[in-house]
């Protein structure tokens, strides 16, 4: 693996965060959704409460992207919404990183639990959350579509 370097994402990243969602396979109106969310976190139009992450590779540029926002009306529980490394650096241990990266700063502001939703047929997905310590929590049926069930995982961050 190539030396990378996680870090808060910047403004100038934006085509190449957009890049990475497209490589995973997100539809247009998916990448529309997030252009906007996008330029919004880069205009201060949001507040603090969000945060954007790259996994900056020293000779390929965004390899990987992961998006966090907190739970409204909550005692430090935040949703990770999304978490992508580009197919062709997948499986070299460069999500586990980000995901770690995405904790780790979630604890320096006091986050006490992570919670993250994928579609019940994604095996892999849920997979690689639980060998990250996540736990199944809740499935929601039919959440997304006609057979299309949500399930909740659930990471205890900081039990104080």
């Amino acid at each position: 693996m190539n030396l990378s370097t996680i870090r808060f994402a910047k403004p100038e990243d934006t085509e190449a965060l957009m890049a990475v969602a497209n490589t995973i396979g997100f539809e247009p109106h998916e990448l529309e959704v997030l252009s906007n969310m996008l330029a919004d976190y880069f205009s201060g139009k949001t507040n603090s409460d969000r945060f954007w992450i790259a996994d900056d590779d020293d000779q390929n540029g965004l390899v990987g992207v992961a998006y966090c926002e907190s739970e409204r009306m909550t005692d430090g529980t935040w949703n990770l919404q999304l978490i992508a490394i580009r197919p062709d650096y997948q499986g070299q241990g460069r999500g586990g990183k980000l995901l770690r990266y995405v904790e780790e700063t979630l604890k320096a502001r006091g986050g006490r639990m992570l919670l993250v939703e994928t579609l019940a047929n994604l095996d892999r997905t849920r997979k690689f959350y639980q060998k990250c310590g996540f736990q199944e929590e809740a499935c929601i049926r039919d959440f997304y579509a006609a057979g299309a069930d949500k399930i909740v995982l659930r990471k205890v961050l900081n039990a104080d």
